[in-house]
């Protein structure tokens, strides 16, 4: 990856980050999340790989389909 990917990449992960956060102790609906970045273009496999990879990093945990940051 080049610079300007890793900075494109932060700018997804911090967006998500901050998605999850605004919906609070209900939970972000992992559909929801999905749909806005596939409406950016972002396929469900690279989804599934994004939110793997930050509950690997222990940044968000799951629970059913909903998301929590950490």
């Amino acid at each position: 990856m080049n610079t300007t990917q890793v900075q494109a990449l932060r700018m997804i992960v911090d967006a998500v980050l901050d998605s999850i956060r605004a919906a609070g102790d209900m939970g972000a609906p992992s559909g929801v999340l999905y749909a806005a970045l596939n409406a950016q273009g972002c396929t469900l496999s690279q989804y599934q790989s994004l939110m793997s990879a930050l509950e690997r990093a222990g940044k968000v945990r799951s629970d059913g389909n909903l998301y929590f940051v950490v």
